[in-house]
């Protein structure tokens, strides 16, 4: 290649490879990408570097990193040959508190900094710091090195268009920030009622419209037909149900996580401790990746309505059956527990351990987001915390999945910690 590139091993499962420069970034990510590596998982680019997942038992360290320095060496500076970027558009309405600071900074009017921003298409470099958040590059020669607020702000609207560095990007929601902001745009850019939804993703072309000048209208998705306007449901039996009398400090859904997503800001997230999540779901005849409750530091209470077979693993905790008719009893954890309606399950402090990990026979009925059912708190994306009062159905999974993942004789196993 033709600067010098590091190779540094992030974990068991990826590489990170450093790199002069974005340029240089975003030609292994093309070259990687145009001849794909066996054993490559996902390819995550950033501003110098690329993040290379990796499957360990498909291809071997020094391989992966011969080939990506084959590809490397191959790579083209320049866009991609032959390919037709997809291009979006986004109308803003340039009105943003910085604008003229920023115009000031250059040495220009306000109206030749519009200009120069919507004079020329960018180039959606890589993903991060919230799911819809896109770092674009390659604008004008003048947006180089713009520096970030002095003191950022504490929130700034969903919307807001701002330059820092040598990019632009649009916030997709409501957040702190210390670019420069120049102005606002009412199009989404994270929306999960869309198909896609990310409206803007990397190696995408954007160009920014002056929607004052242009009257351009912006065209928002369809909003889904509330429930109000459909016909009612036929009435069927309520199903068995799981009510939460206390959630502890913190109660999410969690699974395996959505993989794969990493370049559209989107972190796999999911159970911390997955063989605690495996163990949960086997002992209850679920498939291992079958969405379960992750609970911190206890504190958890679980009301039954109507009957279910739950399982608590993970964290060393103490177990609480308080049965309908008031009578209560000690109950081993790692074990099957059989609940009638009435009976509540209390979680306590664990004496070893964080984070306990409960499933139910048939699953916990919670829609997935992005194909998973797996909650990240900070990009919020999945199912919200779970709240005190709230139920969530349990479900009915199909007997031959039960039957292809029921072990033949489940013993209790205490995982090392």
């Amino acid at each position: 290649p033709p600067e010098p590139m590091r190779f540094l091993p992030a974990s068991d499962t990826a590489l990170l490879v450093e790199l002069a420069d974005l340029d240089h970034a975003l030609a292994l990510y093309r070259a990687a990408q145009a001849q794909p590596i066996a054993g490559v998982q996902e390819l995550v680019p950033a501003a110098r570097t690329l993040l290379v997942h990796y499957r360990p038992e498909a291809i071997a360290p020094a391989t992966l990193v011969a080939a990506l320095r084959q590809r490397a060496a191959a790579a083209d500076l320049g866009p991609a040959d032959g390919v037709a970027a997809r291009c979006v558009e986004i109308p803003v309405r340039y009105d943003g508190e910085d604008l003229a600071e920023v115009a000031e900074l250059l040495g220009i009017s306000a109206a030749e900094l519009i200009a120069r921003h919507s004079g020329q298409p960018w180039q959606a470099a890589f993903a991060g710091f919230a799911p819809g958040f896109v770092y674009l590059a390659g604008g004008h020669p003048s947006f180089r090195a713009i520096p970030r607020r002095p003191t950022p702000r504490t929130r700034l609207p969903a919307g807001s268009v701002a330059l820092a560095g040598d990019f632009s990007a649009v916030y997709p929601a409501a957040s702190p920030g210390g670019w420069q902001l120049i102005g606002v745009t009412d199009l989404p850019m994270w929306d999960l009622r869309r198909a896609e939804p990310a409206y803007v993703q990397p190696g995408f072309q954007v160009r920014f419209v002056d929607a004052d000048a242009s009257g351009r209208h912006i065209s928002l998705p369809p909003v889904p037909e509330s429930a109000s306007n459909r016909s009612p449901a036929p009435a069927q039996p309520a199903p068995a149900a799981i009510e939460f009398e206390s959630i502890g400090l913190q109660t999410l859904v969690q699974d395996a996580g959505r993989h794969g997503m990493a370049g559209l800001g989107i972190s796999p997230s999911g159970a911390l401790d997955q063989p605690a999540m495996r163990q949960a779901n086997r002992l209850v005849g679920n498939p291992v990746h079958a969405p379960v409750l992750e609970n911190l530091l206890g504190g958890l209470r679980l009301r039954c309505h109507g009957h279910a077979t739950l399982a608590v693993t993970g964290a060393a905790a103490p177990l609480t059956l308080h049965s309908a008719d008031g009578r209560q009893w000690p109950l081993p954890s790692h074990a099957v527990v059989a609940l009638d309606d009435g009976d509540v399950l209390a979680v306590g402090a664990p004496t070893a351990g964080v984070r306990c990990y409960v499933a139910v026979r048939g699953g916990w009925q919670v829609a997935p987001v992005l194909g998973s059912c797996a909650t990240d708190t900070l990009a919020h994306v999945g199912p919200p915390a779970l709240q005190a009062g709230q139920r969530i159905a349990i479900g009915a999974l199909p007997p031959q999945a039960l039957r292809a993942t029921q072990p033949a004789e489940v013993a209790p196993v205490n995982l090392p910690r």
